[in-house]
């Protein structure tokens, strides 16, 4: 338990120091420092006084994979509890349950809101709404894993049960020096895309808060429009980031050496743009045939609405509601698909489903040959069996809950289609869905249960369901 409650300290102080940042726009906008100042006060010291109540010596154990799946699990409600603080003290989120939902909604990066006037909010709680999709994006333990020497705890477990199921490569031999080089293109490509959005129309804390988004895949606007308030070329810009965030992050490290060869061979990467394409392709057509669009406004609005759902960003630029069914039935399959594994987009997975398309085309040639042996191969090489097993569990897994999840809300008396997709954009993390949480819509009227159930299906789409799961098993418990 020592162990637990040090790591957890640790990401308490974090999470303070990430509060004060936003002091610079209270004072550059003339707002109030207090709600930061307190927030950051509470949750420092909450996390010093875990710190020095832990004997001295409790961090030299290794972390184990129970540990990891606790911590993990742990870390995401106990970060999401205390980054309500900025909303409740400012004022701007009076509800716990509300300011609850917001910040999990902003730490699984899911971009859910119950907020109905967004511009209304001071400009420093924007900034921590928006910090809270950055730091949640890349995962605020594999943050601390590049720190944990300091801690005298091993991170693989961590890592392990932060990035669950099929992991992406390493990039270094030592789990710290990933976890660094992971922040590092983070940080990068965050840089970037400040600056050429800055270029454009935004000013400098819009394009921030929008590239915090967009890196995480999050989505939290500052605009009640969201991106429909700015200009064709951010909008453009944040599809460039959108691709690049819902990408394998070890590609863009790879392509940062210069081994272009490489990403373009990558099979995962290949399938991931070319559903973009594919989609794009067809939306564009039904808008122009179907919905009176112009080719130019056809194009970007369904390439920006195809690449946000499937990275799970969940920016809009359109209501895809509006438009003839058939296309926002093509939106909500890809909410069912997700981005590249090792990127910061949430959902099942490209990989899984070309790993399931994969076997389940090879089944019919074992029927045909039962005899020969056909592996499932995955960028020339032979996929193990364990791992279809899991990807398969998960498929299985995945839908049970997406059933249950919407037969939970149905019983709130919720309607069929505002069921099914607040359902899968919440364990997707996607944001907005289809029904009464479209693009246009939010989530406030839920009352107080549905908003707690939808923060758990944020929590297990987060953490890719079996780091949530295990937890809830009896075995886990077990000696």
């Amino acid at each position: 338990m020592g162990i637990i409650l040090k790591v957890l300290s640790f990401l308490l102080v974090i999470e303070s120091f990430f509060m004060l940042t936003g002091l610079l726009f209270a004072w550059y906008y003339g707002e109030t420092f207090s709600p930061l100042v307190v927030s950051a006060l509470v949750t420092g010291t909450t996390g010093l006084v875990l710190w020095f109540a832990v004997h001295p010596k409790t961090g030299i154990k290794s972390v184990g994979r129970r540990e990891g799946y606790l911590i993990v699990t742990l870390s995401w409600i106990v970060i999401s509890a205390f980054g309500t603080l900025p909303f409740l003290f400012s004022g701007s989120i009076t509800s716990f349950t509300d300011a609850y939902f917001e910040t999990m909604s902003g730490f699984t990066t899911t971009g859910a809101s119950i907020l109905n006037n967004i511009e209304a909010l001071p400009k420093n709680i924007l900034y921590w709404r928006a910090m809270t999709h950055w730091i949640g994006g890349m995962g605020i333990i594999v943050l601390t894993v590049a720190v944990l020497p300091f801690l005298g705890i091993g991170g693989m477990q961590l890592l392990v049960a932060e990035m669950p199921g099929i992991t992406p490569d390493k990039l270094h031999p030592r789990i710290t020096a990933t976890a660094k080089r992971l922040w590092g293109i983070y940080v990068l490509l965050t840089l970037v895309e400040v600056l050429l959005l800055w270029a454009g129309d935004m000013n400098l804390f819009d394009a921030i808060c929008h590239s915090f988004a967009t890196m995480a895949t999050g989505g939290f606007s500052t605009r009640n429009n969201s991106i429909a308030a700015f200009s064709p070329y951010s909008q453009y810009i944040i599809i460039l980031f959108m691709i690049v965030a819902g990408t394998n992050f070890t590609l863009h490290y790879l392509a940062m050496h210069g081994k272009f060869k490489k990403v373009a061979q990558n099979q995962e990467f290949r399938t991931y743009t070319g559903i973009i394409v594919m989609v794009t392709l067809m939306v564009t057509a039904g808008l122009i045939i179907f919905h009176t669009y112009g080719l130019n406004d056809a194009f970007r609005d369904a390439l920006f609405n195809v690449v946000s759902i499937l990275t799970t960003t969940g920016f809009v630029t359109a209501d895809y509601l509006e438009w003839p069914s058939f296309l926002w039935m093509l939106i909500f399959a890809l909410m069912f698909i997700g981005g590249s594994a090792g990127s910061t987009g949430g959902g099942v997975k490209v990989v899984r489903h070309y790993l399931l398309f994969k076997n389940s085309w090879l089944e019919l040639k074992r029927a045909i040959h039962p005899s020969a042996i056909i592996p499932v191969k995955f960028n020339k090489k032979s996929v193990s069996q364990e791992i279809i097993f899991n990807v398969m569990a998960f498929f299985l897994i995945y839908i049970l809950v997406f059933g249950i999840g919407a037969v939970v809300l149905s019983s709130l008396g919720m309607d069929f289609e505002t069921s099914v997709g607040a359902t899968i954009a919440s364990l997707g993390n996607i944001g907005p869905g289809i029904g009464h949480v479209g693009p246009m819509d939010n989530y406030s009227f839920f009352p107080d249960f549905g908003k707690w159930f939808l923060s758990f299906l944020m929590l297990l789409g987060r953490l890719e369901l079996f780091t949530v799961l295990i937890i809830l098993s009896p075995a886990f418990w077990k000696k």
